[in-house]
Protein backbone atom coordinates (compact mmCIF):
# COMPACT_ATOMS: atom_id res chain seq x y z
CA UNK A 1 0.00 0.00 0.00
CA UNK A 2 1.33 3.43 -0.93
CA UNK A 3 1.21 6.20 1.64
CA UNK A 4 1.98 9.76 0.50
CA UNK A 5 4.58 11.72 2.43
CA UNK A 6 4.52 15.49 2.33
CA UNK A 7 7.72 17.34 3.07
CA UNK A 8 9.43 20.56 2.16
CA UNK A 9 11.87 20.51 -0.75
CA UNK A 10 15.27 19.04 0.04
CA UNK A 11 14.20 18.01 3.54
CA UNK A 12 14.49 14.50 4.87
CA UNK A 13 11.19 12.65 4.77
CA UNK A 14 9.49 11.66 7.99
CA UNK A 15 6.81 8.96 7.58
CA UNK A 16 3.39 10.51 8.00
CA UNK A 17 -0.09 9.67 6.90
CA UNK A 18 -2.49 10.86 4.26
CA UNK A 19 -2.48 14.52 3.27
CA UNK A 20 -0.83 17.95 3.48
CA UNK A 21 1.24 17.96 6.65
CA UNK A 22 2.15 21.53 5.98
CA UNK A 23 -0.75 21.98 8.40
CA UNK A 24 0.78 19.87 11.13
CA UNK A 25 1.91 20.98 14.55
CA UNK A 26 3.54 24.16 15.81
CA UNK A 27 2.46 27.69 14.94
CA UNK A 28 3.39 27.66 11.28
CA UNK A 29 0.75 25.15 10.24
CA UNK A 30 -1.77 27.76 9.08
CA UNK A 31 0.24 30.92 8.52
CA UNK A 32 2.01 30.59 5.16
CA UNK A 33 1.66 33.61 2.86
CA UNK A 34 1.28 33.44 -0.93
CA UNK A 35 2.66 30.44 -2.83
CA UNK A 36 3.72 27.38 -0.90
CA UNK A 37 5.87 24.89 -2.84
CA UNK A 38 6.16 21.45 -1.36
CA UNK A 39 7.18 17.98 -2.47
CA UNK A 40 4.93 14.94 -2.40
CA UNK A 41 6.68 11.56 -2.34
CA UNK A 42 5.33 8.04 -2.50
CA UNK A 43 7.09 5.40 -0.47
CA UNK A 44 6.05 1.80 -0.08
CA UNK A 45 5.32 0.85 3.49
CA UNK A 46 7.41 -2.34 3.38
CA UNK A 47 10.27 -1.52 1.03
CA UNK A 48 11.03 2.20 0.67
CA UNK A 49 13.05 1.60 -2.48
CA UNK A 50 10.81 3.38 -4.98
CA UNK A 51 10.50 7.13 -4.52
CA UNK A 52 8.37 9.13 -6.95
CA UNK A 53 8.66 12.87 -6.30
CA UNK A 54 7.27 15.96 -7.93
CA UNK A 55 6.76 19.56 -6.94
CA UNK A 56 3.33 21.04 -6.57
CA UNK A 57 2.11 24.34 -5.30
CA UNK A 58 -0.68 25.46 -2.98
CA UNK A 59 -2.07 28.92 -3.51
CA UNK A 60 -2.81 31.00 -0.41
CA UNK A 61 -3.31 34.75 -0.48
CA UNK A 62 -1.02 37.09 1.41
CA UNK A 63 -2.31 38.15 4.82
CA UNK A 64 -3.41 41.72 5.62
CA UNK A 65 -3.15 43.28 9.10
CA UNK A 66 -6.48 44.16 10.72
CA UNK A 67 -7.24 46.54 13.57
CA UNK A 68 -10.35 44.68 14.77
CA UNK A 69 -11.27 41.04 15.22
CA UNK A 70 -14.16 39.96 12.97
CA UNK A 71 -16.95 37.80 14.35
CA UNK A 72 -15.84 35.07 11.97
CA UNK A 73 -13.09 34.44 9.44
CA UNK A 74 -15.34 32.22 7.35
CA UNK A 75 -16.37 33.21 3.85
CA UNK A 76 -19.95 34.33 3.37
CA UNK A 77 -20.59 31.20 1.28
CA UNK A 78 -19.76 29.11 4.35
CA UNK A 79 -22.39 30.92 6.37
CA UNK A 80 -25.21 30.54 3.86
CA UNK A 81 -27.23 27.76 2.33
CA UNK A 82 -24.17 25.94 0.93
CA UNK A 83 -23.12 24.79 4.40
CA UNK A 84 -26.47 25.25 6.17
CA UNK A 85 -25.42 27.98 8.65
CA UNK A 86 -22.38 29.27 10.52
CA UNK A 87 -23.62 27.87 13.81
CA UNK A 88 -24.38 24.42 12.47
CA UNK A 89 -21.57 23.82 9.96
CA UNK A 90 -18.51 21.90 11.12
CA UNK A 91 -16.36 24.74 9.83
CA UNK A 92 -18.27 27.32 11.81
CA UNK A 93 -18.44 25.28 14.99
CA UNK A 94 -14.76 24.38 14.80
CA UNK A 95 -13.81 28.05 14.37
CA UNK A 96 -16.01 28.92 17.35
CA UNK A 97 -14.32 26.21 19.42
CA UNK A 98 -10.75 27.26 18.64
CA UNK A 99 -11.46 30.93 19.27
CA UNK A 100 -13.08 30.11 22.61
CA UNK A 101 -10.10 27.88 23.46
CA UNK A 102 -7.72 30.74 22.64
CA UNK A 103 -9.68 33.14 24.84
CA UNK A 104 -9.92 30.77 27.80
CA UNK A 105 -6.28 29.70 27.70
CA UNK A 106 -5.05 33.29 27.40
CA UNK A 107 -7.20 34.37 30.34
CA UNK A 108 -5.89 31.46 32.44
CA UNK A 109 -2.27 32.23 31.55
CA UNK A 110 -2.65 35.94 32.33
CA UNK A 111 -4.27 35.10 35.67
CA UNK A 112 -1.50 32.65 36.57
CA UNK A 113 1.17 35.15 35.52
CA UNK A 114 -0.31 37.89 37.66
CA UNK A 115 0.18 40.97 35.52
CA UNK A 116 1.58 40.37 32.02
CA UNK A 117 -0.79 40.65 29.07
CA UNK A 118 -0.82 39.07 25.63
CA UNK A 119 0.03 41.17 22.60
CA UNK A 120 -2.51 40.50 19.86
CA UNK A 121 -2.12 40.64 16.08
CA UNK A 122 -5.15 40.13 13.82
CA UNK A 123 -4.79 39.35 10.12
CA UNK A 124 -7.08 38.37 7.26
CA UNK A 125 -6.89 37.40 3.60
CA UNK A 126 -8.91 39.11 0.83
CA UNK A 127 -10.48 35.86 -0.36
CA UNK A 128 -11.52 34.76 3.11
CA UNK A 129 -9.83 33.43 6.18
CA UNK A 130 -7.47 34.96 8.70
CA UNK A 131 -6.16 34.55 12.18
CA UNK A 132 -5.36 35.93 15.62
CA UNK A 133 -1.85 35.65 17.07
CA UNK A 134 -1.30 36.31 20.77
CA UNK A 135 2.09 36.34 22.50
CA UNK A 136 3.06 37.10 26.10
CA UNK A 137 6.76 37.66 26.86
CA UNK A 138 8.86 38.31 29.98
CA UNK A 139 6.03 37.88 32.44
CA UNK A 140 6.42 37.10 36.12
CA UNK A 141 5.69 33.40 35.55
CA UNK A 142 5.96 32.86 31.79
CA UNK A 143 9.10 33.56 29.81
CA UNK A 144 7.11 33.25 26.60
CA UNK A 145 3.58 32.09 25.84
CA UNK A 146 1.91 32.01 22.44
CA UNK A 147 -1.64 31.07 21.49
CA UNK A 148 -2.61 31.34 17.80
CA UNK A 149 -5.76 30.61 15.82
CA UNK A 150 -5.95 30.44 12.03
CA UNK A 151 -8.63 29.89 9.41
CA UNK A 152 -7.22 29.35 5.91
CA UNK A 153 -8.64 28.85 2.42
CA UNK A 154 -6.45 27.75 -0.46
CA UNK A 155 -6.25 25.66 -3.63
CA UNK A 156 -4.67 22.22 -3.77
CA UNK A 157 -3.22 21.37 -7.20
CA UNK A 158 -4.45 18.18 -8.91
CA UNK A 159 -1.13 16.36 -8.44
CA UNK A 160 -1.45 16.70 -4.68
CA UNK A 161 -5.04 15.43 -4.79
CA UNK A 162 -4.09 12.36 -6.81
CA UNK A 163 -1.07 11.69 -4.59
CA UNK A 164 -3.08 11.98 -1.42
CA UNK A 165 -6.07 9.97 -2.67
CA UNK A 166 -4.68 7.63 -5.37
CA UNK A 167 -7.75 5.35 -5.18
CA UNK A 168 -10.36 8.11 -5.44
CA UNK A 169 -12.02 8.63 -8.83
CA UNK A 170 -9.46 6.64 -10.70
CA UNK A 171 -10.95 7.56 -14.07
CA UNK A 172 -11.10 11.28 -13.26
CA UNK A 173 -8.30 13.81 -13.60
CA UNK A 174 -9.46 16.48 -11.16
CA UNK A 175 -8.65 20.13 -11.46
CA UNK A 176 -7.38 22.27 -8.60
CA UNK A 177 -8.92 21.28 -5.27
CA UNK A 178 -10.17 24.05 -2.94
CA UNK A 179 -9.31 23.37 0.68
CA UNK A 180 -10.16 24.75 4.11
CA UNK A 181 -8.05 24.44 7.26
CA UNK A 182 -8.50 25.81 10.77
CA UNK A 183 -6.67 25.30 14.04
CA UNK A 184 -5.49 26.55 17.40
CA UNK A 185 -1.85 26.09 18.41
CA UNK A 186 -0.01 27.06 21.58
CA UNK A 187 3.36 26.73 23.33
CA UNK A 188 3.78 27.91 26.93
CA UNK A 189 7.31 28.31 28.39
CA UNK A 190 7.43 29.12 32.14
CA UNK A 191 10.45 30.73 33.81
CA UNK A 192 10.72 28.40 36.80
CA UNK A 193 12.68 25.23 35.90
CA UNK A 194 10.30 23.16 38.04
CA UNK A 195 7.29 24.30 35.97
CA UNK A 196 6.88 22.39 32.68
CA UNK A 197 6.45 23.66 29.15
CA UNK A 198 3.16 22.80 27.45
CA UNK A 199 2.28 22.48 23.78
CA UNK A 200 -1.16 21.88 22.29
CA UNK A 201 -2.62 22.01 18.80
CA UNK A 202 -6.06 21.09 17.42
CA UNK A 203 -6.93 21.38 13.73
CA UNK A 204 -9.52 20.54 11.08
CA UNK A 205 -8.85 20.11 7.34
CA UNK A 206 -11.37 19.81 4.52
CA UNK A 207 -11.27 19.70 0.73
CA UNK A 208 -14.07 20.53 -1.69
CA UNK A 209 -14.80 18.64 -4.88
CA UNK A 210 -12.81 19.99 -7.88
CA UNK A 211 -14.83 22.18 -10.21
CA UNK A 212 -14.36 19.83 -13.16
CA UNK A 213 -15.17 16.71 -11.11
CA UNK A 214 -18.29 17.58 -9.12
CA UNK A 215 -18.87 13.94 -8.19
CA UNK A 216 -15.62 13.65 -6.23
CA UNK A 217 -16.22 13.27 -2.51
CA UNK A 218 -15.37 15.94 0.01
CA UNK A 219 -12.45 14.87 2.21
CA UNK A 220 -12.05 15.92 5.83
CA UNK A 221 -10.10 15.00 8.95
CA UNK A 222 -9.13 16.15 12.43
CA UNK A 223 -5.72 16.24 14.12
CA UNK A 224 -4.09 17.52 17.27
CA UNK A 225 -2.68 16.76 20.68
CA UNK A 226 -1.40 18.09 23.98
CA UNK A 227 2.05 17.25 25.38
CA UNK A 228 4.13 18.12 28.46
CA UNK A 229 7.85 18.96 28.49
CA UNK A 230 9.27 19.35 32.02
CA UNK A 231 12.90 19.80 33.04
CA UNK A 232 12.30 17.94 36.31
CA UNK A 233 9.94 15.08 37.03
CA UNK A 234 7.28 15.38 39.70
CA UNK A 235 5.41 12.13 39.27
CA UNK A 236 2.20 13.50 40.72
CA UNK A 237 2.27 16.29 38.12
CA UNK A 238 2.90 13.95 35.19
CA UNK A 239 0.26 11.51 36.40
CA UNK A 240 -2.24 14.35 36.77
CA UNK A 241 -1.51 15.58 33.26
CA UNK A 242 -1.83 12.14 31.68
CA UNK A 243 -4.94 11.35 33.73
CA UNK A 244 -6.69 14.41 32.29
CA UNK A 245 -5.71 13.33 28.75
CA UNK A 246 -6.98 9.82 29.39
CA UNK A 247 -10.25 11.08 30.86
CA UNK A 248 -10.87 13.18 27.74
CA UNK A 249 -10.11 10.23 25.48
CA UNK A 250 -12.11 7.68 27.46
CA UNK A 251 -15.31 9.71 27.02
CA UNK A 252 -15.20 8.74 23.35
CA UNK A 253 -13.18 5.53 22.90
CA UNK A 254 -11.16 3.51 25.41
CA UNK A 255 -8.56 2.79 22.73
CA UNK A 256 -7.81 6.47 22.10
CA UNK A 257 -5.49 7.19 25.05
CA UNK A 258 -3.06 4.26 24.64
CA UNK A 259 -3.06 4.71 20.88
CA UNK A 260 -2.55 8.46 20.92
CA UNK A 261 -0.08 8.33 23.82
CA UNK A 262 2.22 6.06 21.80
CA UNK A 263 1.71 8.23 18.73
CA UNK A 264 2.82 11.24 20.78
CA UNK A 265 5.94 9.45 22.06
CA UNK A 266 6.82 8.45 18.51
CA UNK A 267 6.19 11.85 16.94
CA UNK A 268 8.20 13.96 19.41
CA UNK A 269 11.33 11.86 18.92
CA UNK A 270 14.68 13.61 18.45
CA UNK A 271 16.41 11.07 16.25
CA UNK A 272 19.93 12.48 16.47
CA UNK A 273 19.70 12.40 20.29
CA UNK A 274 17.77 9.13 20.53
CA UNK A 275 15.39 10.70 23.03
CA UNK A 276 11.95 12.28 23.19
CA UNK A 277 11.40 15.99 23.57
CA UNK A 278 9.45 15.53 26.78
CA UNK A 279 7.12 13.22 28.67
CA UNK A 280 4.41 13.00 26.05
CA UNK A 281 0.66 13.26 26.22
CA UNK A 282 -1.57 12.57 23.21
CA UNK A 283 -1.12 13.16 19.47
CA UNK A 284 -3.34 12.16 16.54
CA UNK A 285 -3.71 13.07 12.89
CA UNK A 286 -5.81 12.26 9.82
CA UNK A 287 -8.76 11.08 11.93
CA UNK A 288 -11.74 10.57 9.66
CA UNK A 289 -12.70 6.95 10.26
CA UNK A 290 -15.18 7.90 12.98
CA UNK A 291 -18.36 9.95 12.89
CA UNK A 292 -17.57 13.59 12.09
CA UNK A 293 -19.74 14.90 14.92
CA UNK A 294 -17.99 12.60 17.37
CA UNK A 295 -14.56 13.78 16.29
CA UNK A 296 -15.62 17.42 16.53
CA UNK A 297 -16.80 16.77 20.08
CA UNK A 298 -13.60 14.86 20.86
CA UNK A 299 -11.38 17.71 19.63
CA UNK A 300 -13.46 20.15 21.65
CA UNK A 301 -13.11 18.02 24.78
CA UNK A 302 -9.33 17.80 24.32
CA UNK A 303 -9.00 21.57 23.84
CA UNK A 304 -11.17 22.19 26.91
CA UNK A 305 -8.91 19.86 28.91
CA UNK A 306 -5.82 22.03 28.48
CA UNK A 307 -6.50 24.33 31.43
CA UNK A 308 -7.39 21.65 34.01
CA UNK A 309 -4.42 19.55 32.86
CA UNK A 310 -1.85 22.35 33.08
CA UNK A 311 -2.81 25.28 35.31
CA UNK A 312 -2.86 23.27 38.59
CA UNK A 313 0.74 22.22 37.87
CA UNK A 314 1.78 25.82 37.19
CA UNK A 315 0.13 27.06 40.38
CA UNK A 316 1.95 24.37 42.35
CA UNK A 317 5.43 24.93 40.86
CA UNK A 318 5.69 28.56 39.71
CA UNK A 319 7.13 29.84 43.01
CA UNK A 320 9.34 26.84 43.88
CA UNK A 321 12.85 28.03 44.89
CA UNK A 322 15.58 27.00 42.44
CA UNK A 323 19.33 27.35 41.95
CA UNK A 324 21.48 28.42 39.01
CA UNK A 325 22.18 24.72 38.39
CA UNK A 326 18.45 24.01 38.08
CA UNK A 327 18.08 26.89 35.64
CA UNK A 328 21.04 25.70 33.56
CA UNK A 329 19.46 22.25 33.21
CA UNK A 330 16.17 23.81 32.13
CA UNK A 331 18.04 25.75 29.47
CA UNK A 332 19.72 22.57 28.23
CA UNK A 333 16.31 20.92 27.88
CA UNK A 334 15.05 24.04 26.10
CA UNK A 335 17.89 23.41 23.66
CA UNK A 336 16.37 20.02 22.93
CA UNK A 337 13.03 21.74 22.36
CA UNK A 338 14.65 24.03 19.81
CA UNK A 339 16.38 21.10 18.09
CA UNK A 340 13.15 19.18 17.62
CA UNK A 341 11.20 22.16 16.36
CA UNK A 342 13.83 23.32 13.87
CA UNK A 343 14.96 19.90 12.64
CA UNK A 344 11.95 17.59 12.83
CA UNK A 345 8.69 19.43 13.38
CA UNK A 346 6.93 19.29 10.01
CA UNK A 347 5.09 22.58 10.35
CA UNK A 348 8.18 24.52 11.38
CA UNK A 349 10.56 23.08 8.79
CA UNK A 350 7.99 23.49 6.02
CA UNK A 351 7.47 27.14 6.88
CA UNK A 352 11.19 27.90 7.04
CA UNK A 353 11.86 26.32 3.66
CA UNK A 354 8.93 27.96 1.88
CA UNK A 355 9.10 31.58 3.00
CA UNK A 356 6.42 31.47 5.66
CA UNK A 357 5.68 34.20 8.20
CA UNK A 358 8.77 33.97 10.42
CA UNK A 359 7.25 35.51 13.55
CA UNK A 360 4.45 32.96 13.52
CA UNK A 361 6.75 30.06 12.71
CA UNK A 362 9.29 30.77 15.45
CA UNK A 363 6.92 31.94 18.18
CA UNK A 364 7.00 28.38 19.56
CA UNK A 365 10.68 28.73 20.48
CA UNK A 366 11.73 29.82 24.00
CA UNK A 367 13.42 33.17 24.58
CA UNK A 368 16.52 31.45 25.96
CA UNK A 369 18.20 28.05 25.56
CA UNK A 370 21.61 26.49 26.23
CA UNK A 371 24.00 24.01 24.65
CA UNK A 372 26.99 22.50 26.45
CA UNK A 373 29.55 20.25 24.84
CA UNK A 374 29.05 16.57 25.73
CA UNK A 375 26.89 17.24 28.75
CA UNK A 376 25.89 14.08 30.63
CA UNK A 377 23.98 14.19 33.93
CA UNK A 378 25.30 11.96 36.68
CA UNK A 379 23.39 8.70 36.98
CA UNK A 380 20.82 8.74 39.75
CA UNK A 381 20.38 12.52 39.80
CA UNK A 382 17.05 14.23 39.14
CA UNK A 383 18.40 15.43 35.81
CA UNK A 384 19.36 11.87 34.85
CA UNK A 385 15.87 10.64 35.77
CA UNK A 386 14.32 13.13 33.36
CA UNK A 387 16.70 12.14 30.57
CA UNK A 388 16.06 8.45 31.21
CA UNK A 389 12.30 9.02 30.92
CA UNK A 390 12.83 10.83 27.62
CA UNK A 391 14.94 7.96 26.29
CA UNK A 392 12.65 5.25 27.65
CA UNK A 393 9.00 6.44 27.55
CA UNK A 394 6.98 5.33 30.56
CA UNK A 395 3.37 4.49 31.23
CA UNK A 396 2.45 7.12 33.78
CA UNK A 397 -1.03 5.91 34.65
Amino acid sequence: MLSPILSSPSSSSTPTSQFPHSFHSSFSFLTKPLHLPFTVSYKTAKKPTTNYSFKVQAMIEKEVAESQKPDTFLRESDMGSNVTSNSSSVRGRFEKMIREAQDSVCLAIEKADGGAKFKEDVWSRPGGGGGISRVLQDGAVFEKAGVNVSVVYGVMPPEAYRAARPTDNGNVKPGPIPFFAAGVSSVLHPKNPFAPTLHFNYRYFETDAPKDAPGAPRQWWFGGGTDLTPAYIFEEDVKHFHSVQKAACDKFDASFYPRFKKWCDDYFYIKHRDERRGLGGIFFDDLNDYDQEMLLSFSTECANSVIPAYIPIIEKRKDTPFTDEHKAWQQLRRGRYVEFNLVYDRGTTFGLKTGGRIESILVSLPLTARWEYDHKPEEGTEEWKLLDACINPKEWI
